[in-house]
């Protein structure tokens, strides 16, 4: 067994503070929103096998257990104790939260404190922009007001996210639009917007990424796997090879979030670009029983100081441990059958793994092992 005694999930969300029935519950082990079709189950995935192995035993019920009894000792324990044991169980350290999801989900610091871990926040870059459109009346304000809030929030965010990929694509043009575009872009899009309502103009999209790169904290791109109503090769992670070229030297990093099924684009992408970093999440949470083969074509491209663990979690406790206990397990098989082969020593395995887990993300995001202010939050 190769160890990875900590864990950093580089990108997560919080959980839901709320009771589930099978039918919600369910819905969040597909990979969209959507129900799942008349006489069939979200169970019956990949996802759904690794949440009955793994997590039944840290709610003291054998693995494998029916989803109907597995659910019911969830609902007899209760949400909060529930949660607990789960992301305790899960032998993640540290959580990077993306707070840009609707819903009732929990903060960075109900997080760190239920898992006795610690927190930080991640700043979902269009939610910003909404919000500061919900309060500015005039194009210059809204300009003003926006780059006012990315500075403030870079104070004290551990990185920026954007879902300019989900909204759009990510083949956006990899040059910042003039002011001139800005202008009509953000005018056209306030005139034409009700409050609350969600910015998809590729122009102030482009303009808020390249606002993003200027704060210098590390920027992620969600990639890969695609929601209802965009067309997965839209996300293809090489649709942002000449934006990589264009923030190259800059002094921003790029985090290339999911990937799958386009992980091998990530992992390129990493390997050419000092300043891009694949993440693992879904292309091993999402492939379960064969995450260990995914990873090893991860491994097979991209530097193994380029590659960062994250769960992908959003809602479901469960989905952390499903995320840190296959990442382990892939990890574990690949590498220690390398080292049976005889291809690496042990003390490199476990250098690699300690990387990957917890060492890369430290360094790129600017952790420091072990910190604490009393709260697991900081």
């Amino acid at each position: 067994m190769i160890e990875t005694p900590s864990l950093v999930d580089q990108y997560c969300h919080g959980v839901l503070r709320t009771e589930l029935g099978l039918g919600t519950f369910e819905t969040y082990l597909g990979r969209t929103p959507a129900l799942p079709a008349p006489g069939t189950t979200f169970f019956d995935t990949q996802t759904g096998f690794a949440v009955r192995r793994w997590c039944p035993p840290l709610l003291g019920l054998e693995p494998h257990c029916p989803p109907a009894h597995y659910l019911a000792r969830r609902r007899e324990l209760g949400v909060v104790e529930t949660g607990r044991r789960l992301l305790r169980g899960s032998g993640i350290s540290t959580y990077l939260v993306d707070t840009g999801l609707p819903g009732d989900l929990t903060g960075p610091g109900e997080i760190a404190a239920a898992g006795a871990a610690e927190a930080r926040e991640i700043v979902r870059l269009e939610l910003l922009a909404e919000q500061v459109a919900d309060t500015s009346g005039t194009v210059d304000g809204f300009l003003a007001n926006l780059a006012e809030a990315v500075h403030s929030a870079a104070r004290s965010a551990v990185a920026f996210t954007s879902v300019a990929g989900v909204r759009h694509g990510l083949a956006l043009a990899p040059h910042p639009p003039g002011p001139g575009e800005v202008r009509g872009a953000v005018g056209r899009w306030l005139a034409g917007r009700r409050a609350g309502g969600t910015l998809t103009d590729p122009v102030v999209l482009r303009h808020l990424l390249w606002i993003a790169v200027a704060s210098g904290l590390p920027l992620q791109l969600q990639a890969g796997t695609a929601g209802p109503g965009l067309r997965i090769d839209r996300t293809d992670p090489m649709l942002l090879t000449d934006f990589a070229a264009a923030t190259a030297g800059l002094g921003t990093d790029l985090v290339l979030l999911h990937g799958y099924p386009y992980h091998r684009h990530a992992a390129h992408l990493a390997s050419v670009f000092p300043h891009v970093y694949a993440d693992l999440g879904p292309a091993l949470a999402h492939t379960g029983a064969r995450a260990a083969a995914v990873l090893a074509e991860i491994l097979e491209l991209a530097p193994f100081g380029k590659l960062l663990f994250s769960s992908g979690a959003r809602g479901l406790p469960e989905l952390h441990v499903v995320g840190a206990r296959l990442f382990r397990e892939a990890l574990s098989r690949v590498l220690g059958g390398w080292v049976g082969d005889g291809a690496w020593s042990r003390v490199d395995a476990e250098r690699v793994a300690g990387l990957i887990a917890a060492g890369n993300a430290r360094r790129v995001y600017g952790l420091v092992d072990g910190s604490s202010d009393g709260g697991g939050h900081r």
